[in-house]
Parts: structure tokens; sequence; C-alpha cells
């Protein structure tokens, strides 16, 4: 059993110094390493000091076990102070890497860490590893990161952009007073390397690039990917890449390589118009005995996106394909029983009376799903569901199209069972169309289709790739676009279906997908466990 404690730590960045919440006072967290197969323990104790925590283990499957899934309200109550919450599940057919956070207000800001999932069967791919590298973007304010929601919550507001990007949790030398505060993995010539790259920012998706490298995608999500070649790589908050990276440059050169991550911008709303900065600096060459260069003498990789290259963005995405082999087969369903369309919205809503807001013309933001926007409700959607409460603070009518159908990218900016569902996210252009990351937590799920303007079932299901769609957790739905899932319902619980950009999570842009429990006893949900918090 693996024991974690949510503590708080001061740390000195960016010329300031501030307590954060940390787990076991590192920053980020500890990499949580198992096998494919592994019964997993993770106990976590809250300090008495620390106000409330729950930690999810993003895109682990957590067949029949989504007591330990962790979202705040959705799964479990909070762990009370002092007191600890065991999180028990099976890790079964996923490999690769994912993440875990905490899940409630923006405390994931900096607390955060990776989960590798070792394979039971050699890696897929030709290439010998000599050694794994953790990359995960991070974002960094100077503020107290815990009164942004509140704030939020109260005016209905836009939250304040962050002060910077990190890598690993350093900022990199292009901010203030950071030179010793920059990431540098030394490698050698001629080895090869595995970068597990993870996007912790709560609220930009990012392009990534290292000088003169070029990464081969070999997995996402914890899912094998056809591996492809690419300079650059565009990752959405809750979504991980695994990358090769083969250290093939010339002896003679410097041996110093700049990495670079900075936002793909699709909002109108204020952001962190700044770049994160490592470097690759390669052993026995001049580059381990010299001075990192001034930030005046840096040269980004040429390669590396500008931050509205939405064409870069929808060419990168278009490359992602399932592995699809006899022992990693794609099981992408041909047929469904159901198709869902949701919009997803950015919204404007009346400032209540006796109140101020500042939100956009002195109203507030919102966000939802068909036009339901989530309020984080007092109780455990899941016991309401196990225990089949009477409670009328919930409900089962969420719709299953758009109450109204309209241009829904043209506007004005300002009790069947199924089995396989098809989920088509639709983007609007309420306030903004944007990218918007949707994270489904308890399952994965195929992206079969996306594509830019109003989804029509007529004309776009024709265009599905129903042979070797890519395999995730997280899909960005594009910029005024959709994006077309298809998911096997067959995980009994209640699992948080939210856009992972965190500002619209707290809007409201969020929901509750509900999986009854089958006729069979391994269809059903297992019982909550004794150390489950009480709400």
């Amino acid at each position: 059993m693996k024991q974690y404690c949510v503590e708080w730590k001061t740390i000195t960045r960016l010329c300031s110094t501030k307590p954060i919440l940390t787990v076991n006072g590192e920053y980020p967290g500890p990499t949580i390493a198992v096998n494919e197969g592994d019964d997993v323990e993770i106990k976590n104790t809250r300090s008495s000091v620390v106000k409330c925590v729950y930690v999810s283990r993003h895109g682990i499957k957590q067949l029949r076990t989504g007591w330990a899934d962790g979202p705040a309200y959705v799964t479990q109550c909070p762990i009370t102070p002092g007191h600890s919450y065991t999180y028990k599940f099976t890790v079964t057919d996923q490999r690769g890497t994912l993440w875990w956070h905490t899940h409630i207000a923006w405390q994931r800001a900096t607390v955060y860490g990776a989960i590798i999932i070792y394979p039971r069967m050699p890696y897929p791919f030709a290439a010998p590893v000599d050694a794994e590298i953790p990359i995960i973007f991070g974002e960094w304010w100077n503020l107290p990161v815990e009164g942004i929601e509140e704030e939020m919550n109260r005016y209905g507001s836009g939250p304040n952009s962050s002060d910077a990007y990190t890598i690993n949790g350093l900022h990199g030398s292009l901010y203030p007073c950071s030179l010793e505060d920059t990431f540098i993995q030394t490698v050698e010539r001629g080895k090869t390397y595995m970068l597990r790259i993870i996007n912790a920012a709560l609220n930009d998706e990012l392009f990534f690039s290292i000088a003169n490298h070029t990464l081969t995608v070999v997995e996402i999500d914890a899912s094998y990917t056809k591996p492809f070649d690419t300079e650059a790589i565009m990752i959405t908050p809750g979504q991980t890449f695994t990358v090769i990276l083969n250290a093939n440059q010339h002896r003679f050169s410097n041996g110093l390589f700049v990495m670079a991550a900075r936002p793909y911008l699709t909002t109108v709303f204020p952001f962190d118009n700044s770049t994160t900065i490592g470097f690759l600096k390669y052993k026995g060459t001049k580059a381990e005995n010299t001075l990192l260069p001034k930030p005046s003498n840096l040269v980004l990789p040429y390669h590396l996106p500008s931050m509205e290259d939405h064409a870069y963005a929808t060419q990168f995405v278009s490359q992602l394909r399932s592995l699809g082999t006899a022992q990693y087969p794609c099981k992408v369903p041909k047929k469904i029983d159901k198709r869902v369309v949701i919009t997803v919205s950015l919204n404007l809503q009346d400032c209540p009376a006796n109140q101020t807001c500042k939100g956009y013309n002195g109203k507030r933001f919102a966000a939802s799903m068909n036009d339901q926007s989530f309020v984080r409700p007092p109780t455990s959607i899941l016991e309401w569901h196990y225990r089949n409460d009477s409670s009328t603070q919930y409900s089962y009518d969420f719709p299953l199209k758009p109450p109204q159908i309209f241009d829904y990218t043209g506007v004005d900016p300002l009790a069947h069972n199924v089995c396989w569902l098809e989920i088509v996210l639709q983007d609007t252009g309420f306030l903004n169309v944007e990218n918007h990351p949707i994270h489904i937590h308890g399952h994965n799920f195929f992206i079969v289709g996306m594509g830019f303007g109003n989804f029509d079932a007529e004309k776009d299901t024709a265009r599905y790739n129903l042979v070797d769609p890519p395999e995730r957790n997280t899909v960005g739905v594009p910029v005024g676009g959709w994006a077309a899932v298809r998911i096997n319902a067959n995980n009994p619980g209640v699992w948080f279906m939210h856009c992972h950009l965190e500002e619209h999570t707290s809007w409201g842009l969020a929901t509750g997908f509900v999986v009854k429990s089958g006729a069979e006893p391994s269809q059903r949900l297992l019982p909550p466990p004794d150390d489950l918090p009480p709400c």
C-alpha cells in the first residue's frame, strides 16, 4: 500500500515566496508506478490544516470501483481532518502514461503527478528504450490559487491569467528570477529515451517542441497508437502522450537544445501569453561546462507552432490512430445503440438583484452542456444513485439532444438500456468558439469523427473512421466544430463528464454520466468501502 499525505509547503518561485498545497511535500507530486493487472491501494491522509481534498487517478477505468474515482461530491464527500481514505482499484487493460490530481476547486494547480503503467508484454515498437523522462506541464499563479474559484463564483467573473507555465514544476529562464528554476535533462548521444508527457495546466492547450529533434508518438492516454514522427505536439489539459526521442545530434554541436511549450490560443478571454523552456544537455559536450544562455540570446525551436496555428493543431490530431494489431485490437463498434448530441457552450447569465457581477457587460459568465449548467451538489451523487435515494436534489432528466436546434457555431458570439453509446460533442459560438478538452471518468472512448461547423448525421457519419480511430479518455472538441466518440457504457457507477479547462468546469461545463448496474454480479457496482468519507 502506498501512503500519501496532502500538506502545505512553502516554495519560492518568480521572485516571491508562498505556501502551496503538495503531496508528501513534493511539487509536482510523487510518481505512482504500477504494472498492468496490479491490485492497487493508495492511502490518502488529510492534514488537519488542509481545508478539504479529493484525489482522482485521471484515466484509470475503475471497473466497478467508482468509489475510488475521486471527484468532489460526485463519487465521495471530503476526507475529514486528520483522517484517511484508502482508494482500492485494479489496473485493467491499460498500459502507458496517465496522471493523478486533486479534483476540487483549483487545488490541482500544484497537486498532481504522473501515473506509469508498465505493460505485461514488451512494447509494440522496435526502438529499445534506454531511459524514461517525465515531462509534466503546469501553470503557476503568484497569488494564492485557492481564492480564484471563490472569486469566480462570487462575481461570475473570469479567472486571473496564470503568471507562468512550468515544466516539472520549474518555470524556465525566460521568466524573472528563474535561471536556477529551469528543467535540464542530460542525455547521451546514441541512446533512446521515452518521454512521458502530461498536460496538467489548468486552462491552456499547449504546443511543445524540442529543437533539432523529432518526436515519435507511440501512445496516448494509456492506449498504443500507430507510431508517427512529428516535430511538435498539441496537448490539451488532461491528455497524455508517450513519445520516443533519439539522442542523435552530432557530437560536434554545442550539445544544448531548447525545449519549449507555449499556449495554443482558441479563446477570446485573457490568457497567459508566455513560454516555458527547458534544455536537453548532451553528455560529453561543451554544454556540460558552460552556463545557460541569457534569455536575450535564446532561440526557440523553429518548428514550435505559433499560438494561433489552428491548421497545425488540426493536422496533428488527424494523424492519431489506434495501433490496431492482433495483440492490441481496436474494438471500435460498427453499430451503436443510441446517439446523444451534446452542445458545449459558454454563456452569460443576468446578474441577480442586489448582487455585483463582473462578467461581460455586468453579467455572470456560465457554461453548460445542452443548456444545463452543473452545480456541485452538497452530497455524493454516487451514494445517491447506489442507495436509490429519493432526494429531489438530483434527477435523471439530462436532455439527450439540445433542447433547441439552431446554427450552433454561427450564432452571435455574444429509459432505454444501451451499451454502445455515441456522443457527439458540439462546440457553439456563444461568447466564443473554443477548443474544449472533454474528459469522461471511468471509461475510454474511440474518437470516430471530428469536423468543423454543425454536425450533420447524414453527411458526417459517412466519413467516420471505424477501422483504427484513436482511443482516449479526453478529446479536444475542435474550435467551432464537433467530435464524435463511441463509448462502451459497461462500467456501472456515476462518472464525472466535464471540460478539463478548469475555468469552464467552475462555470458549470460538466454533468454526471450514470451507468446502471447489469443483471450479473460482475456487472454491478461494488458496495462502498467501510472507510468511505461520510457526507
